[in-house]
Parts: structure tokens; C-alpha cells; sequence
């Protein structure tokens, strides 16, 4: 159905939403309504409570539609945009041949074009928070911030931190020193950006440097990022060096803690996951990633279980919340699920809860968004549910999961303003980003040292071709069964 309303209805700068579902804490609701009022939700309930509490103020009403949080991505690397398809088949471990090399080659303009790209995409695939773990570029962060405020997206912006350098230690006071101008750079500025602290793996520091900066997020209030066990060469890296694997590592450096993002945390012994459990240490699942690039999943099921908090997290794969979801679920399934006989792996609910509030919490961001839910600042998807696959329906929050798609997502609101309608911003040029973008990215890569080991596809299918004229018994399958039938 053709929406019976245009962007500039969401103009006021005070205004009652009446959409015909709401997407509350617990479970989806008819009959509600939000009060949105400078950027933030003044009060959820219904029509005639809310227009008693603010008289005159404009009602929307919007059949056939959701409004729900919008998505919390926990784990991005946003100056990796230019090249997302360029880990595609390689093995594990691609930061040491690509990510590296291409974010130390980033100056000050590709990193605010990777970044906005980024966000671009965030947006388009509801996500109105992204989580971004630090880059290597030695440009100043104030290019990510930028373009991710001109995008307008919220944006928790890590700053990276390690003290080892290879052979080479670094000097800690002025790693701490430029920390602490970080944070006061961006804590309270009232903006969309945030400050955090990371260091991308537990062996590029020393435990020294792993408590202080954990400690300092935690006296600060803002979260500390790193990456544990990622990968089982990782996992085997480290008991060789220290003879812990990197969660007990991070345990031991007394670096674990409420403050404390755990991007990835796959291959998880039992006592890793106690000491979690135990520190209220936070896990951002990163399900796609595991799927392209990854050698496990997550035991995000397990974990949700043991009330470890837990969000969703792209890796910078795919900016597409509603099949972040989808994989979340079935990653569960596939991994875990199917041995033991569990068919519902969670029931739906845990990951839309994770993708949502739980990406909220995780970030220390609970307060701020997550919900929609009084004193919360207006993050929030517009969804159209007059569509085929959402009909009948009979579990709207489980079908958010399963069956809902990116292309009914009408509006992604930031902050109460409209930010996109329809898959496009309305107050700045994306194609013209875009265009930008191809003109020059192709060229920054290209004098970038990266080292790729797997063919492009086109490549790929060339090779396989060469391969089977080498060895002529080895027949596609159309020529296989015409051979059979012909005989």
C-alpha cells in the first residue's frame, strides 16, 4: 500500500505517532502510541492519554505499520568499507594481509569516505547505532566522527590503544594522555558520537597497558573493545606465547569487567565462559562474520542462557539488521541446535532482543536508546507490514526475524529526525558520495600492500574451467547426465 503520508509529516518538532503495532520492551503491542519531542520519546501509551497530556500537538496515524527500536550494530569497522569484498573465501586472520594494509594506508579524506560510506549502508539496513572498534589509520578520528554525524548515525567511536608494536614497546603515558583527550573530546558533547577505548587483539599489549585502559573505561564509564577469540590460529597463538588462551589472558591482566566488549568470542572453553559470566564481561555476536570468514559460531544461545549480555555485530560484513537477525538465529541452529534436537533456538525473541536492547546495554548505552520507552532519545524504524511475507501473520516478533526484509523499512529516525525515507537521506547526496567513492577507492586500495590469496569469482571460474579441460573425466554435471542418457 502507498503510504498515505510524505517525509515532511514527520517535520513538527512535536508530534504523536500512531502506528498500528509498537514495538515495546516485551513483546509488540496494539492500540499505543509515542510522544516524540525534541529528539526524544516524552511518552509512550495511548492515543487519547497522549493527546490529554500534550494538547494541540499533531497526531500521525500510520495503519499497516511498525515503529520499532532501530538496530544496534556492536561491532563495525567502518574505515573497512572499500574493502568488503576483498575478504571473500580468504582464511582466517585478514587483518595481517588486508584490514592492516588498507587502513594504514587511509589518509584524512579516504577515512571520511570509507566512514560515511559505512554509515550510509547502517542506515539503509536499520541500523540507527554503530559500534566502531578502531582503526589503524594514523588520521585523526575526527573524519570518522564527522562523516558519521553528517550521516546521522550514532556512532561509538573506538580509539585504539596498544602499547606493543611488534618487537617494540611504546611509550604508555602518552598512549594514556591521548586516551584521556579522546574521552573528553566526545563524552557529554551532546552530539551522536561517543567515546571508547580499544585494543583490537590481547596480544598487542601488555598486561599492564590491557588493565589500565580497561580501567580507565571503567572509571569513565564507556566501554573497552577488544577482539578474543576470533580464530582458532588465534586461540593456538596465544597458549603458545602465554599458555592461556586470549579470555583467560584478558581475566588474568585483570581486564575483564562490566566495561569490558568482547568482539567475536568464539571456541569458548567452559572456564572462559564462567570467567565472563562471573566479571559481567559483554559479547558483541558477530554471526555473518562467522559464516564468510570465521572457523566457529558463537555459543550466543548458551551465553543468553547464563544471562551473559549479549548484541548483534556485522564485522563490517552486511549492514542489514533484519538478516543479521535471521543469521543469529540460524547460525544457533546449525551449530548447536540440530546436534542437541533443539528446534527453536531461543524462540525468536532473544535475537531481536539482542539486536536491539541488548546492543543498547552492551555499548552503555541503555539509557540513551535501544527502546521505545519514555526519557529515550527517538531511534526508531518506521515498517511496513502490508507486504506478502508478513501475511497472516501470527508471531510478528519471530517473523521479524525470519521473514522481514530490509525493503520495508520506510524511515530510520536518529535523534527524532528522519534521517532516510525509503533507502535515501533527505538532506545531503548519496549517489553523489557514491559516485565519489568509485571514482576514488579503486586507487587507494591499489596502493594499499594488500596480500590476497583467493581468486575473485570471475577468476575462480576460470580456474575451475582450465581445471576441467586439464582432466576432460571431469564432466560438469549438465554434461555428465546428457553423456549418461546418450549411452
Amino acid at each position: 500500500m502507498t503510504a498515505p503520508y510524505s517525509p515532511d509529516n514527520f517535520n513538527a518538532p512535536e508530534q504523536i505517532l500512531a502506528p498500528e503495532w509498537l514495538l515495546l520492551r516485551d513483546k509488540p503491542v496494539q492500540g499505543q502510541a509515542l510522544l516524540v519531542s525534541q529528539g526524544n520519546i516524552s511518552a509512550v501509551g495511548s492515543v487519547a492519554e497522549l493527546q490529554r497530556q500534550a494538547p494541540g500537538v499533531p497526531l500521525l496515524s500510520l495503519p499497516g505499520r511498525l515503529i520499532m527500536p532501530g538496530f544496534i550494530d556492536t561491532h563495525h569497522h567502518l574505515t573497512q568499507a572499500f574493502g568488503k569484498a576483498l575478504v571473500f573465501g580468504e582464511p582466517s586472520e585478514i587483518f595481517r594481509r588486508i584490514w592492516v594494509p588498507l587502513e594504514a594506508s587511509l589518509d584524512e579524506d579516504f577515512l571520511y569516505l570509507s566512514s560515511k560510506l559505512a554509515a550510509l549502508e547502517a542506515l539503509r539496513g536499520g541500523f540507527t547505532t554503530v559500534c566502531d572498534a578502531g582503526t589503524r589509520s594514523a588520521a585523526a578520528l575526527s573524519s570518522i566522527a564527522r562523516a558519521t554525524e553528517e550521516a546521522g548515525i550514532r556512532c561509538v567511536l573506538g580509539m585504539v590503544c596498544n602499547d606493543k608494536q611488534g618487537t617494540t614497546l611504546l611509550d604508555k603515558s602518552s598512549i594514556l594522555a591521548r586516551a584521556d583527550r579522546h574521552i573528553s573530546a566526545w563524552q557529554g558533547s551532546g552530539q551522536l558520537v561517543s567515546p571508547s577505548l580499544a585494543i583490537p587483539i590481547p596480544e598487542i599489549a601488555t598486561d599492564e597497558m590491557l588493565h589500565a585502559i580497561s580501567s580507565l573505561c571503567r572509571e569513565a564509564g564507556i566501554i573497552f573493545q577488544t577482539h578474543a577469540n576470533e580464530h582458532l590460529v588465534a586461540v593456538e597463538r596465544s597458549l603458545e606465547q602465554r599458555g592461556q588462551r586470549p579470555v583467560e589472558h584478558l581475566y588474568h591482566a585483570g581486564a575483564l569487567g562490566p566495561q569490558t566488549l568482547l568482539a567475536h568470542a568464539t571456541l569458548l572453553t567452559p572456564t572462559e565462559i564462567r570467567m565472563i559470566q562471573q566479571t559481567d564481561t559483554a559479547v558483541s555476536y558477530n554471526p555473518v562474520a562467522s559464516a564468510w570468514k570465521g572457523n566457529a559460531v558463537a555459543q550466543a544461545e548458551l551465553m543468553h542462557a547464563f544471562n551473559i549480555r549479549l548484541g548483534l555485530g556485522t564485522d563490517g560484513t552486511r549492514s542489514d539488521g533484519f538478516r543479521l537477525m535471521d543469521y543469529a538465529e540460524a547460525a544457533q541452529r546449525f551449530a548447536f541446535g540440530m546436534a542437541a534436537g533443539d528446534s527453536s533456538c531461543g524462540g525468536g525473541w532473544p535475537w531481536l532482543e539482542k539486536a536491539t536492547l541488548g546492543g543498547a546495554d552492551v555499548l552503555g548505552l541503555g539509557r540513551k536508546t535501544g527502546e521505545i520507552a519514555a526519557g529515550r532519545a527517538a531511534d526508531f524504524l518506521l515498517i511496513d507490514l502490508e507486504v506478502p511475507e508478513m501475511v497472516p501473520s501470527w508471531d510478528l516478533s519471530w517473523e521479524l526475524v525470519r521473514l522481514a526484509n530490509r525493503d520495508q523499512i520506510e524511515g530510520v529516525f536518529v535523534d527524532g529526525k528522519l534521517r532516510l525515507w525509503q533507502g535515501w537521506p533527505l538532506d545531503w547526496d548519496a549517489r553523489a558520495l557514491m559516485r565519489q567513492v568509485s571514482a576514488e577507492a579503486k586507487a587507494g586500495v591499489a596502493g594499499a600492500p594488500i596480500q590476497k590469496i583467493h581468486s575473485f569469482s570471475d577468476q575462480h571460474r576460470q580456474q575451475h574451467a582450465e581445471r576441467s579441460r586439464r582432466h576432460p573425466g571431469s564432466q560438469g554435471p549438465s554434461e555428465t547426465l546428457a553423456a549418461a542418457c546418450s549411452g
